[in-house]
């Protein structure tokens, strides 16, 4: 009975990462016909259709590494910690970030020394491509795994329940509603107990452990209909704001709020659900394992087909968004077939 658990949740979350990955693939190409598109024209509302559904992209991936790695038989030392885990995603980072710094001298015909030392400076401040703020952020979540670990294995339900409620309160709720009125009335310290993201993407980690623990068979139509109340909230809360602005607004996006927060959790419930078959479980194994790659280098590809004036917003973007994904998606994992071929760059690179 144990490995066949065992077998579940490794499926759940092998379902989990290829949702995520897919998703932030689906966000970033949607994203120039969502920002840079007039609110209200049917482009920018098929963009927003794709960005509503694929912002849980962070959340997911968080909720899937706290249900592997809080969980109490993980091994997981501080010797492994600061020898093996951190020190591969610093790697995966500082590597991965320069190439992006040396791509775009190169397109700009700025290969020079003085420009590629101001490109290293840069690099050292963590000044990198903006898709990597999701690796600043699990450097912290790995920092206080130690400690989070230690709470997950001795923390009893009800005191796992009040952690995520705090949580909850503090790190989603409260930065989803301090833009609106009565809490735009607040000042001095009240304005502080908002919990940083950086700092609140660890709850996402805890979340994932209490429900890998507690619910690890969640209702299926209860979960659809939280996925569909959290996409409904993000979709027209974000019209009503950009209507509003007159420009696009993405504060019902941000991944430390309600909207996602609801995406996020349907979304998982469904994984934890789905009856997968052995190809299915073949698939979606492969989409995990190669997800760190996809996630490092697709920026290259969405930036390469843009040169070549492939981009979403040049057709019908209800279908260009999931078709340039799809492509972008393929290159990748073709860079990691190739890749996890070599040991060295199996190991650190990717």
């Amino acid at each position: 009975m144990a490995s066949d658990m065992q077998l579940l949740r490794d499926k759940t979350v092998d379902a989990v990462k290829t949702t995520a990955i897919w998703s932030v693939v689906l966000c970033h190409a949607a994203a120039g016909p969502f920002s840079g598109g007039t609110v209200g024209t049917m482009s920018w509302y098929a963009a927003l259709l794709w960005t509503s559904l694929a912002h849980a992209c962070v959340p997911l991936f968080l909720m899937a590494s706290g249900a592997l790695l809080l969980r109490p038989e993980k091994n997981l030392t501080l010797r492994k910690l600061y020898t093996r885990s951190i020190p591969r995603i610093l790697a995966a980072l500082f590597f991965w970030a320069l190439c992006y710094k040396l791509a775009a001298l190169k397109l700009m015909d700025s290969l020079t020394l003085p420009d590629v030392a101001d490109a290293v400076k840069h690099l050292v401040l963590f000044h990198h491509e903006e898709h990597f703020y999701y690796l600043h952020i699990t450097l912290l979540a790995y920092a206080a795994l130690p400690v989070t670990r230690l709470f997950a294995r001795y923390a009893d339900r009800r005191l796992l329940k009040y952690a995520l409620t705090l949580w909850f309160l503090l790190g989603i709720l409260y930065p989803t509603v301090r833009t609106f009125w009565p809490f735009t009335l607040l000042t001095g310290v009240p304005v502080q107990w908002r919990m940083n993201m950086t700092y609140a993407s660890i709850g996402y980690m805890l979340l994932g452990h209490y429900l890998s623990v507690y619910h690890p068979r969640p209702d299926r139509r209860a979960s659809a209909v939280v996925l569909l109340a959290g996409f409904l909230l993000t979709f027209w809360g974000t019209c009503f704001l950009s209507s509003a602005a007159g420009r696009p607004d993405d504060h019902f996006l941000e991944g430390m709020g309600v909207p996602v927060f609801l995406v996020a959790s349907g979304v998982w419930g469904l994984c934890r659900t789905a009856s997968l078959s052995e190809g299915g479980g073949r698939l979606t194994g492969f989409f995990s394992k190669a997800s760190f790659c996809i996630y490092l280098t697709h920026i290259f590809f969405l930036q390469m087909f843009a040169r070549w004036g492939l981009r979403a917003a040049e057709g019908p973007v209800l279908l260009t968004v999931p078709l340039i994904s799809g492509l972008i998606i393929g290159c990748c994992c073709a860079v990691y077939a190739a890749l996890s071929r070599v040991p060295f760059a199996r190991r650190w690179l990717i």
